[in-house]
């Protein structure tokens, strides 16, 4: 049995830890100052809350899912209490931040870093096609090893730290910016009255792009959109590092940020969406 520390179990979180926990480890969390509903969280999920950052560094691992925009603090946080184990950053961020997370654990100790990404959604069991979790860096084959759950996939990746962050960048460029590019252009089109008539198109000439779909995902658009604008601005900064164009991914930050707002509007839809882009209401 490993002791390993989850920094801090949202859904996502929750779900790997409660993952880990199945396979026999002491899952652990810091819970003072969370919110009533990571509690609950951690609870279900049979995460032990030992209370603060500086208990939860006793751990041989930690594990850091949290915001894009937070891994940098939650990290220095970590470094701060002469952490010493295996520090996993498994946050949507790009390989210079990835790297750089390196850098703030070891001036404060001797910590191994090992870089993550997650593909797809809180890992389920009985998922036709499992959550993918991949790893790379010294000691990512140690982590690998601590999972054994056909829920999640666990992929090693050949290469230093930073490999794992960079292919994580590659899809959700993708998969996040498409979906941006597909609610603004769905807005500007309900804007000029022909929204019906595009949708109808899209899905003549384009079934399967499934872009009908991806522009219409209300809840899970407004429910996450504060936090895929943090994902995409490390997306630009990845592409930006390569003297690639980043204009787009900023715009599609742009558009999540202008949807933030909604995060916590009971069952929004459609409407709700496009008045938001269109309205800022």
């Amino acid at each position: 049995m490993v002791m390993i520390g989850m920094v801090h179990p949202g859904s996502m979180g929750a779900a790997v830890g409660g993952l880990l926990v199945e396979v026999g480890h002491d899952v652990a969390w810091a819970g003072d100052g969370r919110s009533p509903a990571t509690h609950d969280r951690a609870t279900t999920a049979g995460l032990r809350d030992v209370a603060t950052l500086a208990a939860l560094t006793e751990a041989d691992v930690v594990v850091s899912l949290c915001p894009p925009a937070a891994a940098t603090q939650v990290a220095e946080a970590i470094a701060a209490t002469g952490f010493v184990g295996t520090y996993v950053d498994a946050n949507a961020v790009s390989p210079d931040t990835a790297r750089s997370i390196v850098d703030h654990l070891a001036a404060a100790g001797a910590a191994t870093v090992v870089d993550g990404s997650i593909v797809g959604g809180p890992p389920r069991p009985g998922d036709d096609v499992p959550t993918r979790l991949y790893l790379s860096g010294v000691g990512a084959p140690d982590v690998a090893d601590l999972f054994d759950d056909e829920a999640l996939e666990v992929v090693v990746l050949d290469g230093p730290v930073g490999a794992a962050s960079a292919l994580k960048m590659g899809f959700a460029g993708w998969t996040k910016a498409a979906s941006a590019l597909a609610v603004a252009l769905r807005a500007m089109a309900r804007a000029d009255g022909v929204e019906a008539a595009l949708l109808a198109e899209w899905d003549r000439s384009l079934p399967g792009m499934r872009v009908t779909e991806r522009s219409g995902r209300a809840g899970p658009l407004a429910a996450k959109a504060w936090r895929f604008e943090g994902e995409l601005r490390e997306v630009a900064a990845s592409l930006a590092a390569h003297d690639l164009p980043d204009g787009f991914h900023h715009a599609a930050a742009d558009v999540y940020a202008a949807l933030a707002d909604l995060k916590d509007t009971p069952d929004p839809d459609m409407d709700d969406l496009m008045a938001q882009l269109l309205h800022g209401r």
